[in-house]
């Protein structure tokens, strides 16, 4: 399953958010049940993933040259600075004080789908640079080639887009701050 579509959802004071159903739905299946995050390196906002996309990411490094300057500032701003964060019994994440001070979250966080990633933003800070993106698509004329559906196993395919940024309607467990 992918990370798709944008979910808003509150963070309490202690710094719980519900992590969307969909997203932990596939999460779930991961021998760690929870995420990884770490700072992005491009944004104000925090890169998320499961344990086997984290696994992917610690094997690239592995290729890298052993010792060189890229391969240990790698390992030190991604897997030095991840953070494990298992799910709670009802689906939700404390997110560290610092991850919340880096992304300048306040109230609400949006989880944003990207596929075998996903982002977490202040969802004040997102929109306008999803705009910024959607604007830059269309001026570009972007398109995008697809994969042969023989490139995929039988059975799979992405999950569905959702809705624009728009609050969660995926009941009461998933979007409230607790």
């Amino acid at each position: 399953m992918l990370f798709t579509g944008t979910h808003i959802h509150k963070l309490d004071r202690k710094g719980r958010v519900s992590v969307p159903k969909r997203f932990r739905a596939t999460l779930e299946r991961e021998t760690f049940a929870g995420i990884y995050l770490y700072q992005s390196h491009k944004e104000a906002a925090l890169e998320g993933c499961g344990e086997s996309h984290m696994d992917r990411i610690a094997a690239s490094i592995d290729e890298l040259a052993m010792f060189s300057d890229e391969a240990d500032d790698l390992a030190d701003t991604i897997l030095g600075a991840s953070h494990m964060l298992p799910f709670d019994g009802e689906g939700r994440i404390i997110l560290p004080p610092e991850l919340i001070e880096f992304a300048r979250i306040e109230d609400q966080v949006a989880f944003v789908g990207r596929g075998r990633t996903f982002r977490i933003w202040n969802p004040e800070i997102f929109k306008p640079l999803q705009d910024a993106s959607r604007t830059r698509t269309f001026n570009r004329g972007s398109t995008l080639k697809l994969k042969p559906a023989s490139d995929f196993a039988p059975g799979s395919r992405p999950a569905a887009p959702t809705s624009e940024i728009a609050p969660d309607e995926e009941g009461p467990d998933d979007g409230g701050s607790a």
